[in-house]
């Protein structure tokens, strides 16, 4: 008869490593709750993201790393997720969202609000706690693709009035197209788009939230920039489609918001680029050679068809209304990369602090 100890399943574990931030879940703290009762082990995975697109295998991994011990002879193992971010204070615009990721192109036209609502409803989908912000100001259109239209609700509190945000599939949302009527064209100036963008972050009570998926204007103008002034941002994510055109538009934006972080001394990580309408109208792997020449992660491509945008114009975004469909598994397995890329340049920020 073998006695099993905490220790043994903890050196174990150490074989098994995580690969996106190259050392082993013990080291990393991923290990919780070891319990032993004679040959009976049970204990908890706690990764960094509920989107984690390695989680079966890393629970397989170490379940195998287990019962391999002398003496276990039933495992009980159970994956859980903590989303780690910046710590933040009372006084900052969002207390309580952990982590803001913009998305953001360089051109009209090529899916980018389509991208947001999906990824956030595909990061929502994993159990991660998600709102999104439609901080297209010229042209809102969230409440469309995510089937909402009415205006929020207002609660006093300590700070003054604020709005509540728009429940839909599962998801807080805010949008100027909530308090806009719709036969009225939205011509403001910088400043107003600043001074807006600022209420729809610190007007709103966006609570507890994994993940804020911020839904830009295209192009490099004043949204982009007092976003990226206004709040800590985990990153940013690129969308174009797969032409030469748009490889040179989306070099700009990415070379904006580089140019904002240098000025600012803040941290903008570009997450990655996103190749949308990919196929054969408009070919495919540009993005994936924008990214390489940029050297930023490549999240992955979704592929061009008629019911992305059918799905959209029904308030039903695509990874809902067809989950089974090339362009839902696309988007799934780039929100599973997107959660990847925040939880690698989290650690790196949390490393360099201890470091320091």
């Amino acid at each position: 008869m073998h006695d099993v100890s905490e220790m043994m399943v903890l050196d174990a574990l150490r074989v098994v490593q995580d690969p996106d931030l190259h050392r082993d879940i013990v080291s990393l703290g991923f290990v919780k709750d070891i319990k032993i009762c004679e040959g009976n082990l049970s204990f908890k995975i706690e990764l960094t993201t509920p989107a984690c697109p390695v989680k079966d295998l890393l629970k397989q991994q170490a379940y195998d790393a287990v019962m391999a011990i002398p003496g276990v002879t039933q495992v009980a193992l159970e994956m859980t997720a903590q989303v780690r971010g910046t710590k933040t204070a009372p006084q900052d615009l969002l207390p309580g969202v952990r982590h803001v990721i913009a998305v953001a192109s360089g051109k009209g036209g090529v899916g980018k609000s389509t991208v947001a609502v999906n990824l956030a409803v595909a990061l929502s989908r994993t159990g991660a706690k998600v709102a999104l912000m439609d901080a297209d100001i010229y042209g809102p259109s969230l409440p469309l693709m995510m089937g909402v239209k009415q205006r929020p609700m207002m609660k006093e509190t300590p700070e003054g009035a604020k709005m509540v945000p728009v429940m839909a599939h599962g998801i807080l949302m805010m949008s100027l197209g909530f308090l806009l009527d719709d036969d009225k064209a939205v011509i403001w100036r910088g400043p107003m788009v600043a001074g807006t963008v600022r209420q729809l972050l610190s007007d709103v009570l966006w609570g507890e939230q994994d993940y804020l998926i911020v839904d830009l204007p295209p192009g490099t103008g004043d949204a982009p920039l007092s976003l990226a002034q206004l709040v800590p941002l985990s990153g940013v994510v690129i969308v174009m489609t797969p032409q030469q055109v748009a490889q040179d538009i989306a070099n700009k934006s990415i070379l904006m918001f580089r140019t904002v972080a240098e000025g600012s001394g803040k941290s903008i990580p570009i997450l990655g680029v996103v190749e949308n309408m990919s196929g054969s109208v408009f070919g495919t792997g540009g993005g994936e050679t924008a990214a390489a020449r940029l050297k930023v992660p490549f999240l992955g491509r979704i592929p061009l068809e008629q019911e992305v945008c059918a799905a959209g114009d029904a308030g039903q975004p695509i990874v809902l209304r067809s989950p089974d469909s090339a362009a839902a598994i696309a988007i799934k397995e780039i929100a599973g990369a997107l959660a990847s890329q925040v939880s690698i340049h989290q650690y790196e920020k949390d490393s360099a602090v201890i470091t320091d």
